[in-house]
């Protein structure tokens, strides 16, 4: 999104008694304490996204009932909430309905989705999307929440889980900007513990964000205009990677292998396996770009 959004209006009604969302009915197929779909209107936008968000990313699904393709896509995206098991929230939002909840998030075509975290929209797309692109657009924004928000709530009965203070310095320290010391955090739990996978895919994406700060704006543009550039194709990548376009990111380091042999082959090809290493391994970006990479080293 360009720029805030001002979501204050949207707490000025009067708000009736939140529905019983946050503790899931056995049976639904939630392991965890929320529903992973909710209709939202603009009476429990608040409780239902902007509290909710400071648990789990919230997904606000803006569609309307005159339009067949934001239908049949809101169905979509709910498949991916129930598979999601919680994790993160569907709001779908009628926005014949809740004008007000549109009008706050500029939306200017339907189905518009946008993520919302920690009160705040951080992404979004407008129009009817491929699901494997949902998800790996999805990937991105869960793992730039990662350890930023409070997590959902126990299921009724449970023992919360008690939160390891190791992870909690290292999360304080992400939080304040250190990545130097989230690093450092990260490194002290695998020194004690070296198969501890939270740790290590943590620690992958500090370095991966450390590495980023770096990289200059017109990374981009830079590398198509040096295409022999080795580090700037590495850089544009991790760019494109940064702003939420894996997919590209992945081509532009596979259509590279392709250009380079000896030792620049096999620098571009051991980013690109590292960037891979940031996402779940069965997520479908990251299958169908392995395709791609084996056949541009075969």
């Amino acid at each position: 999104m360009s720029g805030a959004v001002d979501l204050s209006g949207l707490k000025d009604r009067p708000q009736p008694p939140a529905a019983p969302t946050a503790s899931t009915p056995a049976g639904d197929g939630s392991a965890t304490g929320l529903s992973p779909v909710v209709d939202v209107s603009e009476a429990t936008f608040e409780a239902e996204v902007l509290e909710r968000s400071m648990q789990v990313v919230v997904l606000v699904a803006l569609w309307s009932p005159r339009s067949d393709a934001s239908v049949a896509f809101a169905g979509e995206l709910e498949s991916l909430a129930l598979d999601g098991d919680g994790t993160w929230v569907l709001a779908k939002v009628d926005v014949d309905a809740n004008m007000r909840i549109a009008q706050a998030f500029g939306v200017q075509g339907i189905p518009t989705v946008v993520a919302v975290a920690a009160g705040q929209p951080i992404a979004d797309f407008q129009g009817v999307q491929p699901v494997d692109q949902v998800q790996g657009w999805l990937g991105q924004v869960l793992a730039a929440t990662a350890g930023k928000l409070s997590g959902p709530p126990p299921v009724d009965g449970a023992e919360p889980e008690p939160e390891d203070p190791r992870f909690v310095a290292a999360e304080d320290a992400l939080a304040d900007g250190d990545l130097d010391g989230a690093e450092a955090a990260y490194q002290a739990i695998l020194d004690a513990e070296p198969g501890n996978k939270q740790a290590v895919a943590a620690q992958r994406q500090v370095r991966f964000l450390a590495r980023v700060q770096n990289v200059a704006p017109d990374a981009v543009t830079a590398a198509a205009a040096e295409p022999a550039n080795v580090a700037a194709q590495l850089d544009a990548a991790d760019a494109l990677l940064y702003t939420q376009q894996p997919e590209e990111a992945f081509t532009l380091l596979i259509d590279a292998i392709r250009r380079y042999a000896g030792d620049d082959k096999t620098t571009v090809r051991t980013r690109l396996l590292e960037l891979f290493e940031l996402f779940d391994q069965a997520d479908p970006l990251v299958v169908a770009a392995r395709r791609k990479l084996a056949s541009a080293l075969y």
